[in-house]
């Protein structure tokens, strides 16, 4: 068939556009898989200062070199995470904004449940989680116990008197309380303060007795004699604290409490980018400088699967909030 001037030129015009459309297509794909000039921001659920915020300091420097572009924080600490939490599922799914969240992630699906206003589950695409570290169950040296035996002795004893304290309802020292207590079959008293801080004082100002500890916060102050550190919550003894047991040692097994700081996208975004994200936040944490400063902490750099890890995570502690009937309030 023979086309005419008209019609031939006609379809050349159409296949022209085609091709621009498609190489358009491939360049915002292409944008999106290399970040763009747009900086990559982390948006970190907690104060200045904290856990959380430490952790995303340490690996945005070192992102950025990986990625190409800056990385900035941008600390949105309020309602246990969720402010933050909020802010990046609704954010658009190209990789520029980020969730550098800590183990309550887990935890607020059961603690505030009807009270989201996401789904954790599905809002959400887990990048990594970045370190662990444990908890450690501490006391004043004028408590009697000196082993987490004692412990569970004396309450066993006495039902109800011995007190530990925590950073407030529903918080990582809480529920490592509550599992405890389920674990070990005893009746302790929950004492809440408003931050980890005022709690570890009291302790150590023998006002209440017990604490399950941040590893890295409660170091120096176990090594000055001013806390006895009586069980680690880690599978295996950690090297900061070689000489104390670890919670399966001393008797309650299954008693796994670890504080970690997970990073997550907004659902949705493409896999492409996802994938440049991840080798990023994986080149960062294996930096000697990032793994000496988490090291020297007592943690440890996860390698597991993230997303299973979250999901095992929120399984555990939706057992164990529903069973001690615990709230955020």
């Amino acid at each position: 068939m023979t086309l005419s001037p008209n019609r031939r030129s006609a379809l050349q015009r159409v296949a022209r556009l085609s091709l621009l459309g498609a190489a358009a297509t491939l360049g915002t794909r292409w944008a999106q898989a290399q970040g763009g000039a747009r900086p990559v921001t982390l948006v970190v659920s907690f104060p200045a200062g904290g856990g959380a915020d430490l952790m995303a300091r340490l690996i945005a420097p070192r992102m950025s070199e990986a990625l190409g572009q800056n990385v900035v924080v941008d600390n949105r600490p309020g309602a246990g995470g969720t402010l933050a939490a909020a802010l990046v599922a609704r954010a658009a799914p190209d990789g520029h904004t980020l969730l550098l969240d800590a183990s309550n992630f887990a935890t607020n699906p059961t603690l505030m449940a009807g009270k989201l206003p996401y789904d954790s589950a599905s809002a959400f695409t887990p990048l990594a989680v970045l370190a662990q570290y444990p908890n450690v169950l501490v006391c004043h040296p004028g408590f009697e116990a000196r082993s987490v035996a004692d412990v569970i002795r004396l309450a066993r004893a006495k039902p109800k008197t011995i007190a530990y304290a925590s950073s407030g309802n529903g918080s990582a020292q809480h529920l490592a309380g509550a599992l405890f207590e389920s674990l070990a079959k005893v009746e302790l008293v929950h004492v809440p303060y408003r931050g980890g801080g005022p709690a570890l004082n009291d302790v150590m100002g023998g006002q209440v007795p017990l604490f399950f500890a941040n590893v890295a916060s409660s170091l120096g102050h176990i090594q000055s004699g001013r806390l006895r550190a009586l069980g680690v919550t880690a599978p295996r003894r950690n090297r900061v604290l070689s000489e104390v047991p670890t919670m399966a040692e001393a008797g309650v097994k299954g008693h796994e409490v670890l504080e970690w700081n997970p990073v997550l996208a907004p659902a949705n975004t493409p896999a492409e980018v996802v994938a440049r994200l991840r080798k990023a936040i994986a080149r960062a944490m294996s930096d000697p400088e990032v793994l000496g400063r988490v090291r020297t902490l007592g943690g440890d750099v996860f390698d597991g699967d993230p997303a299973a890890f979250i999901r095992n995570q929120t399984a555990l502690w939706a057992r164990v909030i529903q069973e001690r009937q615990i709230t955020s309030g």
